[in-house]
């Protein structure tokens, strides 16, 4: 006799697009199981949620009573027939993408989430033609979970809105009901108002758990889209707290109620709770300007790396939101067609480079919050800017309490958010069992799907709901490859195994979401499967962060003598032989899956070597251009020659080219992530005086690669390397196009001309498209004013000192 089994396959996600969504099972026409999968089309319908959501129901044989069915869910794409299932069997030797259920009864029903945006934390559902919240948490080890709604009072709503471990700040509690995936959720109808949406509408509130041994902790919900505060006081320990929510630390504080389909209709607003909305499809209306297109190809991409806490500098105690839509007409005039922001995910305290996430699906207060960010974001996009959000999943906020840390339980075998290895009695102290990466704290755990969930939600949230057009993923090796048992330093194979996992999970739901997301590893390893597709085995990034291209032609951090650090050894200001041919190498080695730069935060005066019993730490480029001697008169001439050189080597390549704010005017100052508000620099005021010649150089070589399909292709051949003449030259052919480039780092013109030849090298006429040192850019103006012919694969061009020149073929 048959019995109905029911299937259900949820987004998460409001504006998701599957076509010809089927089911798969393994189970033949008649129900029986088989080892030859059955398909069927799925039904699609809008969960209560509000989302895209598919159903099928299958008639399955009643003698499997007792056994384990597998079943997965296809859909149809440009690419071809994919699962729609991104999660892997859990298992970590295995990549297999199904689902497992023991048949049981007659109406049972399986259920797979692609994300838990929406079934996770506070959310808006419609049931039986109520609009109502509910509440969920995933505490797996508790013996009860409550959800304790927060007061808020005083004037303009000012004071209040933190509950303290003993209590105080709560209004009212509600009990929470265990499932059998250990997710506790509230009941509309036990909630006070009935469990109206609208009365909850930005509630802050937190959940109250006791935890396995009894204990009672406080904890915010880690699925939250926003936590009150944009300050650093942590009221539990100090400093002292004023009552104000805005002096608070969001990563300590509460949790707050939005709804995710509506945005402030104003971009500040000095109201909390915000009265004034506008729905998310008349805010996005009129998102992109068809006379400014946005890019979509990460070869077409100029990257500028933003920190928007580092900016308004001389104008205000940190950057904001505010300040980084401001700067937007400056990025469109400088040409840069994307921007790639440091973290904006909640994270600790005050001035930060927001590396210490700890609620991944709500945007920093302190820079402005969520809906300030979706302004951003349509304002770049209006700009024909696209935006790149950089997002952290090697490690939480040092300081996890009331956040990741002991969620449900006090032992360590059982701190559901961070890998332990073991028992605590294996190790002589507690905290042996803990798995290190090389991050600033201890490593996820991978080997919970709830975990895994939790990185993939925050980011298809992001591009759901946020229109972000990709990610940079930071430390992808400390998830794959990096991770040691901390006791004793052994490698953590299987937490290495799973971290693979979740990359390639992570990857395949944003291209689920959204098929031309640019995705991004900041990835040392020189691991091959980074950038090879999820199908064929690899981790499905796009490219990956290419460190080597900075080490080896700046290398002002780093004392390896296997590198060639040109612009360090340039900046002694002799004329010793530099590695040409090293740095070609590399050059080449960057033509595919490669993000190259001259200039990140990560070496923008942060890394260090010991050099002769002393510190050694990098610099911005144009400080070591010259070796950090004073930037003036003939001295900033040099450095400034040398900066436009290096500039345009990682602007004119075969990678896609990224450099760090400031860079286009010559930013000296040391960018430490401990100091870096003291070091603030106005770029704007820069580009007015001492930096202008060189943005009007970023200007020209920004506006050349962009403007040929050449240089924006991955086609290199290098046509000529000399070290002791320290001149490299090579050739970017492509799209009926032909161009070379010419570059020196020779503290001498070469007068008469500099000959290379080369089979490569096409004969005909070549005129100059660039030359670094044209006037307008504050070079001594040794140009190439006519045409330069080439013959028998050789040509001859006036090459100044410390320039660059590009010919293109006429």
């Amino acid at each position: 006799m048959p019995i109905p089994v029911h299937f259900e396959y949820r987004t998460g996600l409001r504006h998701i697009a599957l076509a010809d969504v089927r089911l798969a099972g393994s189970w033949d026409d008649a129900g029986r199981p088989s080892a030859q999968w059955s398909t069927r089309p799925m039904e699609p319908f809008d969960a209560e949620d509000g989302c895209p959501a598919f159903r099928a129901t299958v008639q399955l044989d009643e003698a499997a009573v007792g056994q384990t069915l597998r079943w997965s869910v296809t859909t149809e794409t440009a690419a071809g027939t994919i699962s729609a299932m991104p999660t892997e069997v859990n298992d970590a030797g295995a990549s297999d993408q199904h689902r497992e259920f023991l048949l049981r009864e007659a109406d049972q029903v399986e259920r797979y989430f692609l994300t838990h945006c929406r079934r996770l934390g506070a959310n808006r559902l419609i049931r039986d033609g109520r609009d109502l919240v509910q509440f969920s948490v995933w505490a797996p080890n508790a013996r009860s979970v409550e959800l304790a709604r927060a007061s808020l009072s005083g004037a303009e709503n000012e004071k209040g809105g933190y509950i303290f471990d003993d209590g105080r700040g709560v209004d009212s509690v509600t009990p929470m009901h265990r499932d059998g995936d250990g997710i506790w959720s509230t009941a509309p109808a036990e909630l006070p108002e009935g469990g109206a949406f609208e009365a909850y509408d930005h509630t802050l509130y937190m959940f109250r758990v006791t935890k396995d041994d009894g204990d009672v902790a406080w904890r915010t919900d880690l699925f939250s889209r926003c936590q009150i505060g944009s300050g650093n006081v942590d009221p539990a320990h100090g400093p002292t707290w004023c009552g104000c929510r805005t002096s608070l630390d969001g990563t300590k504080s509460c949790s707050v109620v939005v709804d995710p389909s509506r945005v402030t209709a104003a971009f500040e607003s000095c109201d909390f709770p915000e009265t004034n909305w506008v729905y998310e499809e008349d805010f996005w209306r009129d998102e992109f300007d068809p006379a400014r297109p946005v890019p979509r190809r990460l070869e077409d991409l100029v990257l500028y790396e933003l920190h928007v806490d580092g900016l308004a500098a001389g104008r205000s105690p940190r950057g904001t939101l505010k300040d980084a839509m401001a700067l937007l007409p400056y990025l469109r005039r400088l040409g840069v067609n994307a921007v790639e922001l440091m973290p904006l995910a909640e994270y600790e305290g005050w001035a930060s480079w927001g590396y210490g996430s700890s609620h991944y699906l709500a945007i920093e207060y302190a820079g402005g919050g969520r809906d300030q960010f979706k302004w951003f974001v349509r304002e770049c996009h209006r700009h024909g800017i696209a935006v790149i959000m950089d997002v952290v999943y090697n490690h939480y906020i040092a300081d996890a309490e009331r956040a990741e840390w002991a969620y449900d339980s006090n032992a360590p075998e059982t701190n559901i958010w961070y890998w332990y290895e073991g028992r605590a009695s294996d190790y002589g102290r507690p905290d042996g069992g803990y798995v290190d990466n090389n991050s600033t704290g201890w490593a996820p755990r991978f080997w919970e799907e709830n975990v895994r969930k939790l990185f993939v939600s925050s980011a298809a949230m992001l591009v759901d709901e946020f229109h972000v057009d990709g990610f940079r993923v930071d430390q992808t090796t400390s998830l794959h490859a990096y991770a040691v048992i901390h006791a004793d330093g052994r490698p953590a194979d299987r937490a290495r195994a799973f971290g693979a996992k979740f990359l390639r999970e992570w990857t395949r739901t944003m291209r689920l979401v959204r098929p031309d997301v640019v995705l991004i590893a900041e990835d040392h390893s020189g691991w091959p499967a980074v950038t090879q597709p999820t199908a064929a085995g690899g981790l499905g990034f796009d490219a990956a962060w290419y460190a080597e291209f900075y080490h080896q032609l700046i290398g002002d951090a780093t004392n390896d003598t296997a590198r060639a650090r040109l612009l360090k050894f340039a900046g002694y200001g002799d004329d010793r032989p530099l590695a040409m041919s090293w740095f070609a190498g590399t050059l080449a080695a960057s033509a595919q899956g490669h993000v190259v730069y001259h200039e990140s935060h990560d070496e923008a005066g942060n890394s260090s070597y010991e050099e002769n019993g002393r510190e050694v730490y990098s610099a911005r480029t144009i400080v070591t251009a010259v070796n950090g001697a004073p930037l003036i008169g003939t001295t900033r001439d040099f450095a400034e020659a040398r900066t436009r050189v290096v500039a345009a080597l990682a602007l004119l390549g075969p990678g896609t080219p990224m450099f760090f704010m400031g860079e286009e005017v010559g930013a000296h100052e040391p960018y430490r992530y401990n100091d870096f508000i003291a070091h603030r620099e106005d770029f704007e005021a820069l580009a007015e005086s001492d930096g202008a010649r060189l943005f009007r150089f970023y200007q020209a070589v920004i506006a050349l690669r962009l403007g040929a399909p050449a240089l924006r292709s991955h086609a290199l051949d290098v046509l000529h390397v000399h070290d002791a003449n320290r001149v490299l030259a090579f050739r970017r052919a492509a799209a009926g196009q032909d161009f070379v480039v010419l570059a020196s780092l020779a503290n001498h013109a070469f007068a008469a001309g500099y000959r290379i030849q080369h089979p490569a090298l096409a004969d005909g006429s070549w005129r100059e498209a660039l030359n670094s040192d044209a006037a307008v850019f504050g070079g001594g103006g040794l140009v190439n004013a006519e045409p330069v012919t080439s013959a028998h694969g050789a040509l001859t061009a006036l090459l100044a000192a410390n320039a660059v020149v590009v010919l293109e073929r006429i």
